[in-house]
């Protein structure tokens, strides 16, 4: 697999970047004027899957087994039809939840050892997993069933959505996942059962009394280090987070100037102190502070950052990078990062400086490495 290519999930289409080379080049893309709300290049098949966005018309489904050169379109995760007499879901901000496909939100393979195994984080919260490389998708009726699940509500977005999925890289069955806003949930027995776990996030935006339940935690990115798969790394609506026990327990990360919102947090794959993260400013503003886009690293487990701007734009710059819109390649070592106002950059220095790949494209909602699993 050709492992220095760079995929771009945007407004208007899917654009894939190549290594030549005098350097990377970006191709006219794939599904012009589409919107792509996820991709993934399956790291055993090879197989690379475009989930749509068509609004009005509904979720699509593409897959490719020749790079891209010609799609094909799949079955869309469906959810079963709930019971005559069944009641709604209704969450705690009194808006009930619909039984439908509203958004792919995220796509993940599934273990080394299952094959063709893949993953889908839904709006309005459902997982599914598919066992033949998309052709067929089960929705996991373990954790949509859990009486838990009527604590979840929207946080960027009307209804609640699964948008990080990690299946630990030595126990296939071993998965957990992040939901917006819902919380950390694990489950051990490959998503027959599911327990909530996350002791110690908080969410000041509730009432007090609720602020530490870990089911109405607004988890905005999850990440964790392959090589150390106990650590975890998190970017929360208040603040960055580190787990050493696999997402059980966390701990705030504090002071971190020039601020510690934003949505995106990637991790080396070998070595669990160092992680990236995006300042944003939060709630009425989602702009970079100051202006000025820039990416916090750590190298040393959170005690300390440093802030890179060398190469990004700035000041009087207002781009937002969403969480699926930051990547670290695994081999390479490359990371590229997007942005709403259509910049993309890469950088081939570990975050210290940046080049421009594009300053036009449309609104980037995911950037993804071919070799990111």
């Amino acid at each position: 697999m050709n492992q220095d290519k760079l995929r771009i999930a945007t407004r208007k289409g899917l654009f894939t970047a190549g290594r030549q080379a005098d350097g990377w080049r970006l191709d006219p893309p794939a599904f012009l004027g589409d919107n792509v709300s996820a991709v993934m290049r399956h790291p055993v098949s090879g197989a690379l899957y475009a989930a749509l966005d068509h609004g009005h018309f509904g979720v699509k489904l593409q897959r490719s087994r020749d790079d891209g050169a010609t799609w094909e379109e799949i079955p869309v995760p469906a959810y079963p039809s709930p019971a005559e007499d069944a009641e709604p879901w209704v969450d705690i901000m009194g808006r009930t939840i619909p039984d439908s496909l509203q958004l792919i939100w995220c796509l993940e393979p599934g273990h080394p050892d299952q094959g063709e195994r893949l993953w889908a984080g839904t709006v309005p919260g459902g997982l599914f997993r598919s066992d033949d490389g998309g052709d067929s998708w089960q929705l996991v009726e373990s954790l949509w069933n859990d009486p838990s699940r009527k604590k979840w509500f929207g946080g960027g977005m009307d209804y609640p959505g699964i948008h990080s999925i990690l299946v630990h890289p030595d126990r296939p069955g071993d998965i957990t996942i992040a939901i917006s806003c819902g919380g950390i949930w694990h489950s051990a027995d490959d998503g027959a059962t599911w327990e909530s776990i996350g002791q110690g996030l908080e969410a000041p935006y509730t009432p007090p009394e609720h602020a530490f339940d870990p089911v109405i935690q607004d988890v905005h990115r999850l990440a964790r280090c392959l090589g150390e798969p106990d650590r975890m790394w998190l970017q929360h609506h208040a603040g960055i987070y580190r787990s050493d026990d696999a997402g059980r327990n966390w701990r705030r990360i504090q002071p971190v100037s020039p601020g510690d919102f934003g949505f995106p947090v990637v991790v080396d794959p070998s070595n669990a102190n160092r992680a990236w993260f995006v300042p944003e400013i939060k709630d009425e503003h989602r702009i970079p502070p100051d202006g000025q886009v820039a990416v916090n690293r750590t190298d040393d487990g959170g005690a300390s950052f440093t802030t890179y701007r060398e190469g990004l734009p700035g000041p009087l710059a207002y781009d937002l990078v969403f969480r699926h819109a930051l990547d670290r390649g695994r081999d390479h070592g490359a990371i590229a990062m997007g942005s709403t106002t259509g910049g993309l950059w890469l950088s081939e220095d570990d975050g210290a400086s940046w080049q421009t790949l594009s300053a036009h494209l449309p609104p980037v909602y995911a950037v993804r490495f071919d070799s990111t699993h």
